[in-house]
């Protein structure tokens, strides 16, 4: 087996349980590190087969393994889920989430062709591709609902960017200090962003974005479909400016998907995730930078999210 940078190794005993889950002949030829992931290592392995051809699959490992069994319990069983929907996810091969056979809690999938795309040209084709792609998964109704979404930040746990905006800011905690407002559920993703959305790498033109996969499907939740919106709605700000998170929800409304009725319930939903974006600036901006946006420092990004909250605060405040 040969690698193509040495961070990519997989370890012994989890080279051993891939090996167990390839067809007769099989073996892993190649292995590749995939970047941008925030919680899990991501490998890409070159499967050598039986005919002298090659095959991808996708190994995911959680070294910190706090959370890994759940969200790997949970990815497991939306990947089985999402299988023949047509929403395009990859297939879960093998799963380990108590690292009983391997080094770390491992999950191993097939491999999606595609790209993700961060950068802000053929912005305008991606919004809409990305609006319809959130909707189709919002139509699930599957015959076992994942669990209860979780909103972890409060109104006491963000932090106020410096130079920030105080009035807006004030108001924006206010507005999350109130009851959550009713919904009806859906299934989310729950983490959908650019980041976890492939488009077609083929296509010579923006202007002909196709989307070829999701992925990351660890925190698959049932809840209000405000909640995925919002999420995209926040990242889309941060990488693109504020204009293109209040852009997003209108474009899913044009796909055909349903928000909160009234102006304060659609608030509450983007204001606290927006507000949870405070708490892990530092954290989202280094795979974006790491991706070549390199203008995106620390500093830029809490400007951003700044100036997204005040726009949220205008637009339905």
């Amino acid at each position: 087996m040969s690698n193509h940078d040495e961070a990519a190794a997989v370890r012994p005993l989890t080279l051993a349980w891939v090996s167990r889950h390839l067809e007769v002949g099989e073996r892993v030829v190649r292995t590749e590190t995939l970047r941008g992931g925030i919680t899990a290592e991501m490998r890409r392995l070159t499967i050598g087969t039986r005919g002298g051809g090659t095959r991808d699959l996708v190994l995911r490992t959680f070294v910190d393994t706090e959370h890994a069994e759940d969200c790997l319990n949970r990815e497991a069983g939306a990947l089985i889920l999402l299988a023949g929907t047509g929403v395009p996810a990859p297939g879960l091969v093998a799963v380990d989430p108590t690292a009983a056979r391997c080094e770390y809690p491992s999950l191993l999938m097939t491999h999606l062709e595609g790209r993700t795309v961060l950068d802000d040209e053929g912005l305008e084709s991606r919004v809409p591709c990305l609006a319809r792609q959130l909707v189709e998964i919002h139509a699930l109704r599957p015959a076992e609902r994942p669990r209860e979404y979780v909103a972890l930040t409060t109104a006491d746990t963000f932090v106020t960017p410096k130079g920030a905006d105080a009035a807006a800011w004030a108001a924006a905690i206010d507005v999350i200090r109130r009851p959550a407002p009713p919904y009806e559920g859906r299934f989310l993703h729950r983490d959908f962003h650019p980041g976890n959305v492939l488009f077609d790498a083929s296509s010579s033109s923006p202007a002909a974005a196709r989307i070829t996969g999701v992925v990351d499907w660890a925190a698959t939740s049932w809840g209000p479909a405000d909640l995925d919106v919002a999420h995209c709605s926040t990242n889309l700000a941060l990488l693109h400016g504020p204009a293109w998170g209040l852009r997003f929800a209108e474009a899913y409304e044009e796909a055909g998907g349903v928000l909160a009725a009234t102006a304060s319930e659609r608030l509450y939903w983007r204001v606290r995730d927006g507000l949870a974006f405070s708490e892990e600036v530092r954290l989202v901006s280094q795979p974006w930078r790491e991706a070549g946006r390199a203008e995106l420092t620390t500093r830029v990004v809490e400007e951003r999210l700044d100036a997204y909250v005040i726009a949220l605060m205008d637009a339905l405040g």
